[in-house]
């Protein structure tokens, strides 16, 4: 979630509250039931951001349709009535990347692929293994959580910024403020939910790679000139202004989901 505008005006911040619980709510519903409904959220959500990330990276109208159509070839392999999230899947989606790279002969297009691609991946993934629902539930609600914790310690507290050539209004108090409720929610899970502890004390790490996140698609709109990466939702511009911190936990979640250890 970018925090690159100023503060809002309280009928901007209703409309964006809103828009974040319902889609909060729509994420919660879909993987409660899995399967199809699931597979079809994360999907629909992976096309729309290719489109913002083609945008971003100023491709035509032609050649972003081409990289939904390449990207959506492997999230269609993903569905629970086709292979679902394998290796097989994830070959394609590699497979992708270097077809997309080589037909437009522009790097940055097929790493899009990746960008997009890879979270979907990890999240159907964790969805799938043992436990996917509560697991899911925790790689998911530890980003909303940073994103809240974030923005109303650095709105209340505000002091040195933490990156201002990228993002103006993020400061160290929010980044510590993110961290904080995210582990909190972890700790609540592991005694609620008995979340294992290897999640619990990977929290904090993943809280900061999802204000890393953050701040880098703030960067690519820095780069692009743009406000938002998109128009799509309602105070909250585009997906991937909504799912940039989800971008890369999601892939280490479903690490510490797939890799056995210890505690």
């Amino acid at each position: 979630m970018s925090d690159d505008t100023p503060r809002k005006r309280p009928s901007e911040l209703a409309i964006r509250t809103v828009t974040g619980l319902g889609l909060i709510a729509v994420a919660l519903v879909a993987l409660a039931l899995g399967g199809f409904p699931f597979w079809l959220l994360t999907v629909t959500a992976g096309v729309f951001m290719m489109a913002e990330w083609s945008d971003l990276h100023g491709a035509e109208a032609k050649t972003k349709r081409l990289g939904q159509y390449v990207l959506f070839v492997p999230l269609a392999i993903m569905c629970p009535i086709a292979a679902g999230p394998n290796f097989f899947a994830l070959g394609l989606l590699v497979g992708a990347f270097f077809f997309l790279t080589i037909v437009t002969r522009r790097p940055q297009l097929g790493l899009g692929v990746l960008y997009c691609g890879l979270p979907i991946y990890a999240l159907l993934l964790i969805r799938h293994e043992p436990d996917g629902i509560r697991n899911a539930l925790w790689a998911l609600a530890i980003v909303w959580a940073t994103d809240i914790g974030a923005y109303f310690a650095g709105r209340s507290i505000g002091g040195p910024k933490l990156a201002p050539r990228v993002s103006p209004n993020k400061t160290w108090a929010g980044l510590i403020g993110g961290i904080a409720l995210a582990t909190l929610l972890a700790l609540v899970m592991q005694r609620v939910y008995l979340l294992p502890l290897r999640f619990v004390v990977a929290t904090p790490l993943l809280a900061i790679v999802a204000q890393g996140g953050d701040l880098y698609e703030s960067w690519l709109k820095r780069r692009a000139g743009v406000k938002d990466s998109g128009s799509v939702i309602p105070g909250h511009g585009g997906f991937l202004d909504r799912l940039d911190g989800l971008v890369p936990v999601m892939p280490l979640a479903a690490l510490l989901v797939v890799v056995p250890l210890a505690f």
